[in-house]
């Protein structure tokens, strides 16, 4: 896809709180107490210009994983996506870089955590650069309260260099066990989280909204 001109919204976070395990049988959840006003978005927004080889967005594909990162954690993000889509298969990937330059930022992050059965925080140590950054992942946290076929799909993943270290990471998000690429447990905890059953719940969900909303539409 070319160059992306239009520049991403900072916005302002609030509170989350509850936890429990991810992966497996364990997971995590975090309680309805967490507002978030996207109403307050301000025009100092990120400039994200992804690589001309980047595949483009479909809205017609259901994803198995969007990626939400930092505006200078773009290359990561795609090697990480390149990671779980090569060694672990768990493809097609999207990374939110990849999404169309002309849409609405929050359109934009709500069809990518909606169109794909897991969101992926990558947490790095540019994180808490970008409010925009941490809005991503508060919004993400919110919906998956608000929307119960999406309870548990919140995955961060902290990569093996320049990641964020626990006693920096944001409270909400921290109340999520992570996905470590340096740990000997990385490989089997990808394989425990992403299971195929949850994504074909997810997509079954997806195609039936999509076909009543196409019919809505005639």
């Amino acid at each position: 896809m070319g160059n992306r001109t239009s520049r991403r919204k900072t916005l302002p976070d609030n509170g989350i709180e509850d936890k429990t395990h991810i992966g497996g049988e364990e997971s995590t959840h975090v309680n309805k107490g967490a507002t978030c006003c996207p109403s307050e978005v301000t025009s100092n927004t990120p400039q994200i210009s992804p690589p001309d080889d980047i595949t483009e967005y479909s809205k017609k594909v259901f994803y198995k994983f969007v990626i939400l990162h930092s505006e200078m954690d773009e290359m990561e993000a795609l090697r990480i996506k390149n990671l779980l889509q090569d060694t672990f298969h768990i493809k097609p990937g999207l990374v939110f870089a990849e999404m169309p330059a002309g849409q609405l930022i929050l359109q934009a992050l709500d069809d990518a955590v909606n169109g794909s059965a897991w969101t992926i925080i990558l947490l790095t140590g540019n994180l808490l650069r970008e409010a925009w950054c941490e809005f991503q992942s508060h919004a993400t946290l919110i919906n998956s309260i608000h929307m119960s076929h999406k309870h548990n799909t919140v995955i961060p993943i902290r990569p093996k260099d320049n990641y964020l270290p626990r006693d920096k990471t944001p409270f909400p998000i921290n109340l999520i066990n992570a996905l470590e690429e340096g740990s000997s447990e990385f490989t089997q905890l990808v394989e425990r989280t992403f299971q195929e059953s949850v994504y074909q719940k997810q997509y079954a969900i997806w195609k039936a909204e999509k076909e009543s909303s196409g019919q809505r539409e005639l």
